[in-house]
Order: structure tokens, then sequence, then C-alpha cells
């Protein structure tokens, strides 16, 4: 996949053409003359795939800044507006991701579109289109709900992009989300279970199941997105990698968990993962965080013996030590400083390419990274099939085993046996936070589970206890963001979410 072509589909329509005279241009693609061999229609999607690299959705440094919206990270410089909206200052028009990411999205959706109308007219293997078929329509699903994740409802647009689609209504998130699964189960069918060669890396039938059960668990759906999860398990392809942190490195890339990653190469793709989390620190751990990571012996650091406040950094989940650096850790090659991460004291070592024991040759700077964002692994599947099946089905054997292999392959105790409903709750949500630190999905979770109200309306403490921020959520408004001003200056149809001004 890092090698494909990822071409810049041109749909507008260009030149004119009268009855007397054909002007149809010979030296560049237009909509009428694009669509005529299988490497055209390839080449497409493949320009799908390259609209999800884009610096509002997982390039740049986005994703692992969703982090920033929860107890987990902080961002003192407000990169792109993510810390006006954890502060709760953001409206409709002051947050740079609120506005670009909605837009980001469509464009998203519009090149799936703009395939799923013309793909027909190209001859082909039929074995083919259905597949490039199939991978337009997860891409287009994932792209509606980010959207209906962030937004709620939003206009669905399923036809290729037309002038008066820029007048549509909203639709209801039930409606959208009806949209999302009957995509993604007519492209699980068609899709390969695995890609070889240049083609690995594209959408697979495990990556559609995962994005159902997503989809599915957002929703709150619990037997269906428990059925939909056990469906990407029994399929047998994935496995949790030994190591934690190998699961992130550029040598491991494409391993035996990732089931779907946005792919970047360096010098043609890049990102700003390296940077962002070394140099700027832009998604700087917090106490609250280190504090929510247990001890060896599975336990709280108020509930366990092990722990030692003098030493607080002794004999914590091994995770820890692989995601993190801290003060009097050894990390690229040298001892930590108390003054080195300014912001909080820690830094996120998962998703760069930086080792502890190994002073780098060279430190990247802006968009010179080239790791793999991972938008969907098989821990998640793990930890979104215990979940959903505790809260349809309560703490059965399936539960524990699910939550027992994460906590194996790092070397923690199994979960505590003879739990209640509400206790598995509680161990699934902890091990949900400390799995998927710093990936930039908890912002979902706080959100779904309507706790943001009261892990958001928090002070950030450093490494020293003191406080460098205090955020703000305001519950009868907060839980969605704001449909952007310019969105609806454009589409006066569309409603604003409730409490904010359009």
């Amino acid at each position: 996949m890092k090698k494909l072509t990822l071409f810049l589909l041109l749909t507008g329509v260009l030149g004119c053409k009268e009855q007397f005279l054909d002007v149809s241009p010979t030296d560049r693609y237009t909509e009428q003359n694009y669509w005529q061999t299988e490497s055209q229609a390839i080449a497409a999607v493949s320009g799908v795939y390259a609209a999800l690299t884009n610096g509002n959705l997982y390039g740049g440094e986005t994703p692992l800044l969703f982090d920033d919206l929860t107890p987990n990270s902080y961002n003192y410089v407000n990169t792109n507006g993510f810390n006006i909206i954890a502060l709760g200052n953001h409206d409709a028009a002051n947050s740079a991701i609120i506005t670009s990411r909605w837009t980001a999205n469509y464009r998203v959706i519009g090149r799936a579109n703009d395939v799923l109308t013309n793909i027909s007219r190209v001859t082909m293997a039929d074995a083919l289109r259905k597949r490039l078929i199939g991978e337009a329509k997860f891409l287009r699903a994932l792209g509606y709900l980010d959207l209906i994740t962030l937004y709620g409802g939003v206009p669905l647009i399923v036809d290729k992009p037309a002038l008066e689609q820029s007048t549509l209504p909203r639709n209801s998130v039930d409606e959208v989300r009806t949209q999302i699964l009957n995509d993604l189960d007519a492209a699980a069918p068609d899709l390969p279970l695995t890609y070889t060669g240049t083609d690995k890396g594209r959408i697979t039938r495990g990556a559609a199941l995962a994005l159902k059960a997503r989809t599915l668990l957002y929703a709150g759906k619990w037997t269906e997105a428990a059925t939909a999860a056990k469906a990407v398990m029994d399929l047998k392809t994935y496995s949790l990698v030994p190591v934690y942190r190998n699961v992130f490195t550029l040598e491991n890339e494409g391993n035996s968990e990732v089931i779907f990653d946005i792919q970047f190469k360096f010098p043609e793709i890049t990102n700003s993962f390296d940077v962002s989390l070394q140099r700027y620190d832009n998604a700087a751990p917090t106490q609250d965080l280190i504090d929510s990571f247990y001890m060896t012996d599975g336990k709280s650091i108020t509930t366990s013996s092990l722990y030692n406040p003098q030493k607080p950094y002794e004999n914590r989940d091994p995770r820890f030590y692989q995601a993190y650096a801290y003060p009097g850790s050894t990390y690229l090659g040298a001892v930590v400083k108390d003054n080195q991460f300014a912001q909080t004291g820690y830094a996120q070592k998962k998703y760069t390419i930086y080792q502890d024991n190994v002073v780098p040759a060279t430190i990247k700077t802006d968009g010179q990274s080239e790791i793999n964002y991972i938008l969907l692994r098989y821990a998640d599947i793990l930890l979104m099939y215990a979940e959903a099946q505790n809260e349809a089905a309560g703490p059965d054997a399936t539960v524990y085993d699910a939550l027992n292999q994460i906590r194996k392959r790092t070397g923690m105790p199994n979960v505590t046996v003879g739990l209640t409903k509400d206790q598995m709750r509680d161990e699934i949500r902890h091990e949900r936070r400390i799995e998927l630190a710093g990936e930039g999905l908890y912002y979902a979770d706080i959100r779904r589970w309507k706790t943001a109200e009261i892990v958001m309306n928090a002070t950030v403490r450093n490494f020293k206890g003191v406080v460098v921020a205090t955020r703000r959520f305001n519950a009868q408004r907060d839980y969605l963001w704001p449909i952007p001003s310019t969105a609806i200056q454009f589409n006066p149809a569309l409603e604003q979410n409730p409490n904010f001004n359009k």
C-alpha cells in the first residue's frame, strides 16, 4: 500500500462542448474521459485512501491530539484548536479542527461516491470491481462514522458530488448509521482476508467487520456489537503482538495485530508524529493518566501495597514503561531530566521511532515521520467484545478471556474472578484507557459513556502535582461538536446543535 499511486481524482468538468465543435481536452482528465481502464479505477480508489492522510483527519499529528480532549494528555499550545475544546471555550467558529474535520470527512465521502457512481463504466474482472466497490463503501462508512460521532446527524449523501447537495438538511444519526452498516455489510463479503505485495494495507474483510463492531459499540447496541466483534475474532487472521511497544514501531508495520492502518511513506506522504510527541510534546501525558496505571499485582496505586509514593514509577503495569517517558527514566539514550518535557514532565513514546537506550542519529522535524496510524487493531476488538458482551449478558467466561488475553500480553495478572457486571464494566473501561492511551480513541469513549462531564471538569497536573490547566465540559452542550459556522453560512438548512450559536 505504501507504493500505491495516491491519485488525486479530478471530478470537475473541464472545457465545453457544442454540437458543431468538439473541444474535449486530450491533455488532461475529465469526468467524461477518465473512467476508461482498470488502472484508472484502481487509482481513483487510491485517491479516496489519499484523502485519509489529510492533516485534519489522520495525517499531521491530529489523530494523536484527540487524547488532549480527555484526562489522558494535555496540549498547551492549542494545536489546531484542540486546547480550546478541552478548556470548554469552543464555539462554531473559533476552533480550526471543528471546521476542517467536517470538510475533510466530506472530501473522503465525495471521492468514494464518485467511485461508486462511475466504476460500472470500466471493463474489468467482476471480482476486482466488487473489491473496489467494497473499499469505497468502507471508506464512505468511515467518513460518516467520524461525522456522527463528533457532530451528531449530518447530511447523508450517497450520490456523486453535485451542487444541489449544498442545500441538504441534516439526516438523523439513526439514518446515517443505517447507511454505514449497510455499506459495511455489503462490502465485507467482497473483500479479501489479506493482501500481498503492493496491495498490502488495503481494506480487508476483517476491517469492514471491525468498523461495524465499532459503529454498533458506539451506538450502545450491545448484542449486535458483540456479534460483530466475535466475527472478527473468528476469522483467526489477527493476533496480539507479544511486545506491546512493537505494535507501534516503524519496523513492525503491518504486524499481526493491525486490522487497518493509514499508510505513510517518507518523503511522499508523511505525518508529524515524531516531532509532535518528542520535541513539541503536544500530547503531554497527564499525572491523572500516569496514576491510572495499575501496579504489577493488578491493583490501583490507592489499594496496592506495592505502591511507594517516594518511588511512584516502580512496579507499574509494563505498558507504562513501553509507552511513556518520565523523569529519571532512560529515553533517547539519556536520563530524562525534570524539565525536559516542560508541559507535564512526561512524553509519549508509542508512535515514535525513538528508543530508550539509543541516541538518535537525527531528530525528526515537522512532516518527516512515516509511522502508519493504526485505525483498527485486534486488541481493540477484544476490548469491544468484552464491553459489549458484558453489557449484553454479564461477565461470562468469554469476557474474562478477552480481557485476560490483553493482560497476559503485558505480563499483568488476570482479572479478578467473581466480578459483578458493574465491577467488570469498571475493569473494561480501565483496560480500554490503558491499552489504547495515546491513540485518540478515549475521547469517543468518555462521551459515549457520559463520563466526560465528570473527568473533564477537572484540573490538569504535572508530575510534581502542580496544576497547569483547568478544564470545563458543559454536559448540556459538549457531547457534540457544533456544526461549523462556515457550513451553516453556505447551507442555512443546517440546524445548529443545542446551545451553540450559529
